[in-house]
């Protein structure tokens, strides 16, 4: 079976944080490659740097050195406007905390960053309810996030993120606010997205069980990556 194209490609990359005269490093010497619809799980004790390395691929926060390309492209260099724009239209974000706006309805939340599009109000539409459809929501598009459950609250957030047909997604604990049938559901919705859509997803988790779920699963320990330099997906 012939392997698929590198679509994240991160190399020898380094990343540190300054608290007061003091210099914490995070990550030391990063090389890691994930391939067009790869689902990759990526586990470590607390401050290894899971996180950091995921916002430093979805363009959230900068390297120190190194490089990082997504779909071919250097975003290291970009300014923050162009990073801005990268990010609306490459990446789709997937919280702990879902970060729904509780005064919009579960429709307006998924709708938001299609605003920053060309869309007509009529295009924007059909496209939310399609999203909609795919997380098994249709019947809850008009309520509020506190008339939600987690678990639909989660669904809301994964529906938002794939309204502008990202090319990753990064997914920060994603089942970690949830009770474990909300976690299973969600987990299953985003293995169905991986399975059947194609999506290249990147999930920092603490949870053995979400882990099972990828097709990858890397270690990250005080800022080292534990596994291989690049494989390609089992």
């Amino acid at each position: 079976m012939e392997e698929k194209p590198v679509i994240v490609d991160v190399e020898h990359v380094k990343k540190s944080y300054r608290r007061g005269q003091h210099i914490i490093p995070v990550l030391e010497d990063i090389t890691l490659c994930i391939r067009e619809g790869q689902f990759m799980a990526l586990m470590g004790p607390s401050g290894s740097g899971k996180s950091t390395l995921l916002n430093l691929i979805a363009g959230i926060d900068r390297v120190d050195s190194g490089t990082i390309r997504v779909g071919g492209i250097d975003i290291t260099p970009l300014s923050e406007t162009e990073l801005a724009l990268w990010r609306a239209t490459h990446v789709g974000f997937i919280f702990q905390f879902y970060n729904l706006i509780p005064v919009l309805t579960a429709f307006e939340n998924i709708e938001l960053p299609l605003h920053l599009t060309r869309l007509t109000a009529k295009e924007r539409r059909l496209h939310v309810e399609t999203a909609l459809a795919v997380v098994n929501l249709s019947d809850r598009m008009d309520h509020y996030p506190a008339q939600l459950s987690g678990g639909e609250q989660q669904r809301v957030a994964i529906a938002r993120a794939l309204i502008t047909d990202p090319a990753i997604l990064v997914a920060d604990e994603p089942t970690g606010d949830l009770d474990r049938r909300s976690a299973e559901d969600v987990l299953n919705l985003m293995a169905r997205l991986n399975e059947e859509s194609g999506k290249t997803i990147i999930m920092v988790t603490h949870d053995p069980r979400a882990a099972q779920r990828a097709q990858t699963l890397r270690h990250l320990e005080k800022g080292v990556l534990t596994d291989a330099d690049c494989q390609a997906p089992f």
